[in-house]
């Protein structure tokens, strides 16, 4: 087979590997020629006011409208007739709004009930959707501070932004306590809130503190189904920051929800069980010593594994999970259960958390969640193991710190909070050895760093970002370079071997269309000769090719752990052919340390991971090596011959190659680090 065949093969089959799986989002309906013209006419006209009020800060309010009309309408994402007539309705609110801006009101702005916002994120630059629920008791002139209520919705394939502005305008949701406004979260659509949708929550709730003053020790996080499984994510690895969480049915953790709901028999290899930490909640299930929870499940609800498995995993940190059940109740919430919840978290919220407690536990896998109210893990021995940071304020002058599998960290309270004397030393001990650390300053505020150095811990002056290491933020895997602004480096010179060109091109075009089906933004494409240096300090770059076709890559090819040369891509002391073979990975950008740089993916759940939340998590680690002799398909961009993680400091370990590929696998399923454990 010729090179060019072989591309063409790999293209062909690769689409019919996509096509295999059914379509999330699903196809829409056919829009009548009539109603076609007349959508597309208002969108036009909105398009233009939406230009013309680019500079204004409320801009995204209007947009909204627009891009939830025109991507129904470019994306065939009309899934009922009536469908049709609310795209109508919602040009001319958008129309309305930009009209009102124009003559420099926003009456939105102030309103109370069912408002509708958006804000503009960081990652995409996409404008984002969100509902708020506003109290009739809400004032823009009142110094009151707004206990807020985050709401995550469940699972909904036809949740397009269209479908989310409609009920956000006409819905309330499961509960509106008295005197608090509602958020409502789109998430980015259907993911769980994973990733992107992760980041939705912290984008959104910092637009509203924008506009609407909001208490920060009154945040609760709650949701049902999908929505619950959203919870208990935000709840276990955020739960210094929410005054009570309360998670409804939904799912906690990857492996035991797939088997009890969807009888899941695909074997998972080493690297996804490893990256299974990411986002299993039972795995944090310490740091809810320091977040009041109240679950609810339905008695018969297949659903109620979630808080059943948080209990158990609660039960081996000494934590005793209030579980309220509804009896003989399915997937939704039981009256008289509903209202036992409402009151325990009504309380909970009217107490408020405690942003400064004497005690912390906290346990984590990645420092991609590194903090827990005023303690700050900056460094872990191991990636993926288990990590422990307990703290205990014991006098007016001392702390006593344990951790395990940490390496450094930060003791952080701010101005006023600090509870020591202000004019001695504070004595930290760590693991046993007694530090001394600066005292609090004028402010009462008080921040000391310490780092394990040479098998001792020491104080130090700051947190050391000068050398190459996993940080907060700069840690891997793949995926987590799409938790922040991103640019798609788009290739265009001639490729060190022509045969990989189509899998390049395919999986790039992959890439796009899922990032705007899964997380509903348009992704940043560039050419590799148009990227700037300040690109370069502002975004993760995504670059597609090989050092022949990509001029970014050429630039950086050589200060990479993984070489590509024309014969062989080299991993360590393996070779794989470069006409067959492809890298994947994640790197700090050697143009710019603080970034990353990724090699030819895009998030690394593929179609198939998309029919369950569940498995929307990382499929690969920070690095691989695809074979490109076996095609795409719903579940790998073709067989994983070799994959693995980086170091603590971004280097290749000796035991982290893996090329053992059963022959009937796409993956290799064995790891000769791991098989001892």
């Amino acid at each position: 087979m010729n090179a060019r065949s072989f591309v063409l093969t790999v293209a062909a089959l690769a689409s019919l590997a996509w096509a295999a799986e059914r379509p999330v989002p699903p196809p829409g309906i056919a829009v009548p020629a009539a109603d076609r013209q007349e959508l597309e006419t208002g969108l036009a006209q909105l398009h233009q006011r939406v230009e013309d009020l680019r500079a204004n800060p409320l801009a995204a309010d209007v947009e909204i409208y627009e891009k939830a009309v025109r991507w129904a309408l470019q994306y065939n994402e009309f899934f009922k007739p009536q469908e049709i007539a609310r795209a109508k309705d919602m040009l001319n609110e958008g129309l309305a709004r930009a009209e009102s801006l124009a003559r420099g009101e926003a009456p939105w702005n102030t309103a109370t009930g069912l408002v509708v916002r958006a804000y503009v994120s960081k990652i995409d630059r996409s404008v984002q959707p969100y509902g708020l629920v506003v109290p009739p008791s809400y004032s823009p002139n009142s110094p009151h501070r707004w206990r807020l209520d985050t709401w995550f919705h469940g699972r909904g394939e036809t949740l397009s932004e269209l479908n989310f502005l409609y009920d956000r305008e006409h819905n309330p949701g499961e509960f509106t306590p008295p005197d608090t406004i509602v958020l409502h979260l789109y998430g980015r659509y259907c993911n769980a809130n994973k990733f992107a949708g992760e980041v939705d929550l912290f984008e959104a709730l910092a637009d509203v503190k924008k506009h609407y003053a909001i208490d920060d020790n009154r945040i609760v996080v709650r949701g049902f189904s999908m929505g619950g499984a959203s919870t208990w994510q935000f709840a276990t690895h955020y739960a210094g920051l929410w005054a009570a969480a309360s998670p409804g049915a939904g799912f906690a953790e990857t492996p035991d929800f797939l088997n009890v709901f969807r009888s899941e028999k695909v074997p998972p290899t080493w690297w996804e069980q490893k990256l299974w930490h990411l986002y299993n909640s039972t795995e944090y299930a310490a740091n809810l010593y320091d977040l009041p929870v109240v679950a609810y499940s339905g008695e018969i609800d297949r659903q109620k594994q979630a808080a059943d498995i948080m209990a158990v995993a609660m039960e081996r940190e000494h934590l005793r999970l209030i579980h309220i059940i509804g009896p003989n109740t399915g997937h939704k919430y039981e009256p008289h259960a509903k209202l036992t919840v409402a009151r325990l978290v009504d309380a909970l919220a009217a107490r408020g958390r405690d942003a400064y407690p004497s005690k912390l536990r906290f346990t984590t896998w990645t420092l991609r969640y590194n903090r827990m109210k005023w303690l700050t893990v900056d460094g872990l021995e191991h990636h993926w193991q288990r990590a422990r940071a307990d703290a205990d304020i014991t006098s007016d002058h001392s702390v006593d710190v344990r951790t395990v599998n940490v390496t450094a960290l930060t003791l952080h309270m701010g101005a006023g909070h600090c509870p020591f004397d202000p004019a001695s030393e504070v004595s930290v001990t760590l693991n046993g050895e007694t530090l001394s650390a600066p005292s609090p300053t004028s402010d009462r505020s008080w921040t000391a760093h310490f780092a394990n150095q040479d098998g001792r811990w020491r104080a130090v002056g700051q947190v050391d970002t000068s050398t190459l290491a996993k940080r907060h933020g700069l840690q891997g895997p793949i995926d987590d370079a799409f938790m922040d602004s991103f640019i798609m480096v788009r290739p265009t010179g001639a490729p060190l071997d022509p045969g990989s060109a189509g899998w390049v091109k395919s999986e790039m075009s992959r890439a796009i269309v899922q990032w705007r089906s899964q997380f509903r933004g348009d992704a940043l494409v560039r050419d590799d000769t148009a990227i700037t240096d300040a690109d370069i300090q502002s975004s993760n770059l995504i670059l597609w090719g090989d050092p022949g076709s990509n001029r970014v890559l050429a630039r950086i090819a050589s200060r990479l752990p993984i070489h590509w040369t024309a014969d062989a891509v080299i991993v360590g002391g393996e070779k794989f052919a470069a006409s067959s073979h492809s890298p994947i990975l994640i790197f700090p950008n050697p143009l710019n340390p603080k970034r990353y740089v990724v090699l030819n993916s895009g998030f690394t759940f593929r179609e198939y991971d998309a029919l369950n939340n569940a498995r929307q998590v990382p499929k690969l680690p920070d690095w691989a090596v695809v074979d490109l002799t076996v095609p795409p398909d719903g579940r790998y961009p073709g067989k994983i011959a070799a994959a693995g993680f980086f170091d603590e400091q971004w280097r290749l370990s000796s035991n982290s190659l893996n090329a053992n590929v059963a022959p009937t696998t796409a993956v290799a399923q064995t790891d000769p680090g791991i098989r001892a454990r």
